[in-house]
């Protein structure tokens, strides 16, 4: 397994556990401000994980096709995957805490 496939697999199972501690949390019925935190830590690591699979597309598939005179057809593709996640492409979510990169 490269690099890629291992980082996005990490990720997702990061992703599935964290979800599996939510459940935990309903069930024990915890207090619904920290279920809601924990939710969107989750969704924060599936949009970065889904922003690095565009990345990896971009670079490896994307970039083939034009190569390959495909142009139109993988962007309209692409056009299309993304009309189902408008989240994508938003920045990632800055810490407010966290000291400004230098």
């Amino acid at each position: 397994m490269d690099d890629y496939h291992r980082q996005v697999t990490n990720r997702l199972k990061t992703a599935r556990g964290h979800l599996d501690g939510i459940i935990r949390m309903v069930e024990d019925d915890a207090w619904c401000p920290d279920i809601m935190k924990q939710l969107a830590a989750v969704q924060g690591t599936l949009e970065g994980t889904s922003r690095e699979v565009l990345r990896h597309h971009l670079e490896e598939h994307f970039t083939a096709a034009i190569r390959a005179g495909h142009g139109a057809e993988i962007v309209d593709e692409l056009m299309e995957t993304l009309k189902y996640d408008k989240r994508v492409l938003r920045p990632p979510a800055i810490d407010v805490e966290a000291p400004p990169p230098t």
